[in-house]
């Protein structure tokens, strides 16, 4: 707890004790004040003592003889430990314990060199949706319909029984066959040689 002590000239040290948190302690001669100073060199409300970041620091509010520090005024004066303020006439003397120091220096590190924010964990919705890889259709290779070579041997047997037919009509009508007539007048030389024709010997009845 910060202790403050109050000394009125020509009267005894009047000690007080605060909470660390405690934001504001006010000081003058009022009645209303958190601390109550009886002199006429104070005014009815004359400062504050205030709690900040760095520590503490004493305010003038407006008084008539102001705060002062090693005999000089000033509006605002920071209070370190074992500082004596003048409040008017009034000794105003600041202390902290050790502990207190230590706590304070701990927050004044905690200010000027605060710690990096923590990066927030990702939550399901935040997490981008994960992209689908289209799955590769496998080939399958189609299967060519035998029905073109069943046509086509369609053809060759029509082909085939057409010429057939048609040897068997040349065959009647000139008894000769439609296959030695196609040779023969196409591929004459595949016809095989024949030997010329000759005249049987004739019998001489005469013996001659």
């Amino acid at each position: 707890m910060p202790r403050i002590s109050i000394t009125v000239p020509g009267m005894n040290a009047q000690p007080y004790r605060f909470e660390l948190e405690r934001a504001v302690v006010t000081l003058g001669r009022g009645s209303d004040n958190d601390v109550v100073i009886d002199s006429g060199s104070v005014s009815g409300f004359h400062a504050e003592m205030r709690r900040v970041q760095t520590g503490y620091e004493l305010v003038d509010v407006g008084s008539t003889n102001g705060i002062k520090l090693h005999e000089h005024r000033y509006q605002v004066i920071p209070l370190e430990n074992h500082t004596t303020v003048y409040i008017g006439d009034v000794a105003f003397d600041f202390s902290l314990s050790d502990e207190e120091l230590q706590a304070i220096a701990y927050q004044n590190r905690a200010v000027h060199h605060p710690l990096p924010p923590v990066s927030p964990t990702f939550t399901e919705a935040q997490i981008p949706p994960i992209r689908q890889v289209p799955q590769r259709q496998s080939y399958t290779p189609v299967k060519r319909s035998g029905g073109g070579g069943m046509v086509f041997l369609f053809l060759i047997l029509a082909i085939a029984a057409f010429f057939a037919g048609l040897s068997v009509r040349f065959n009647k009508e000139t008894g000769g066959t439609l296959y030695e007539v196609l040779l023969q007048k196409y591929l004459p030389s595949a016809l095989p040689a024949t030997a010329p024709a000759t005249e049987a010997p004739t019998s001489d009845p005469m013996g001659q």
